[in-house]
């Protein structure tokens, strides 16, 4: 095997041929594997990728949950700031009528607007001794660093981050706000429709998985995806909230494919190492009023 250099290069995409011949594919965590492996570190080591790290998480690819990125259209774009248009409504919104000129779009206010990017990190521990099983870490890279990597993405996306460079779904200015009522389905029912009064299409739901695992008793599911709805679950919405929208006529996410692994040395707990997951992305939302949240009293 050869040394930490061709290890430390920036890989593109998600599994990649490296520049050796003799090697194959990789996934990142076995790229970060292999790099710590050959370097023999004893200091702190950043392996860079050209891919979007949320992503690669393996089980997305053999099972149907969906993240909130799912939800959104991506763009791949430059890393830095980011030009996109921007189409809030000039007034209240009101019902729309049978004509073009009754419409609410037919009165948004087009402009051009700025988004920044800013990078997701998440840290976790390794077990003593980790470090010495190539096929274990590579693994607990791949399976459970990530899967943080992703949660951590769903909370930017709803919440927004502090950095204020995302905005959170959940809190835009000029989105809709409706309550939650008893009846789940009527309630979803209504929602997706009143999404459409604005003009868009909902093809997106996000609720709390106790909420999801209620739409799968109620046979819910089913027609919602028939009707071109995807359903996604998080933990980082709240059991009482459902986002509805044109998820993909209303917001791209931004990916410049700047990402990274690092080996945190002793910056753990007691000492320990660390593994760091960073990933660069961005939010652009167009239409603010294509989202609907609806919330429990």
């Amino acid at each position: 095997m050869q040394g930490a250099a061709a290890g430390a290069a920036i890989h593109e995409g998600v599994r990649v041929t490296l520049a050796d011949a003799a090697l194959h594919t990789r996934t990142p965590g076995e790229e970060f594997a292999w790099s710590v492996r050959g370097a023999g570190v004893a200091e702190d080591l950043v392996v860079p990728f050209r891919a979007h790290l949320p992503a690669v998480f393996p089980l997305f690819a053999t099972r149907p949950r969906y993240a909130v990125r799912h939800l959104l259209k991506t763009a791949s774009v430059p890393d830095g700031t980011v030009n996109f248009v921007h189409e809030p409504p000039v007034s209240a919104l009101s019902a729309s009528g049978t004509s073009y000129a009754s419409t609410p779009e037919a009165a948004f206010a087009p402009r051009l607007s700025e988004a920044e990017l800013t990078d997701l990190s998440v840290s976790v521990p390794l077990p003593a001794g980790l470090l010495d099983e190539p096929s274990l870490l590579a693994s607990f890279v791949d399976y459970r660093v990530l899967v943080r990597l992703s949660a951590r993405e769903n909370d930017a996306l709803l919440h927004g981050t502090a950095d204020k460079k995302i905005p959170g779904l959940l809190t835009l200015p000029d989105s809709r706000e409706g309550t939650l009522g008893k009846g789940l389905a009527e309630a979803l029912t209504t929602a997706a429709a009143e999404v459409e009064e604005t003009g868009g299409s909902c093809d997106g739901i996000v609720v709390h998985p106790f909420t999801y695992w209620e739409l799968v008793k109620g046979g819910v599911l089913e027609p919602l995806a028939k009707a071109g709805i995807t359903v996604s679950r998080t933990r980082m919405i709240g059991r009482d909230q459902v986002l509805l929208g044109d998820f993909r006529a209303a917001a791209t996410l931004l990916v410049p494919d700047v990402a990274s692994l690092a080996l945190r040395r002793g910056a753990g707990p007691d000492g320990c190492d660390l593994v760091e997951a960073t990933t660069r992305v961005g939010l652009a939302v167009h239409l603010p009023q294509h989202f609907l949240l609806l919330s429990r009293d």
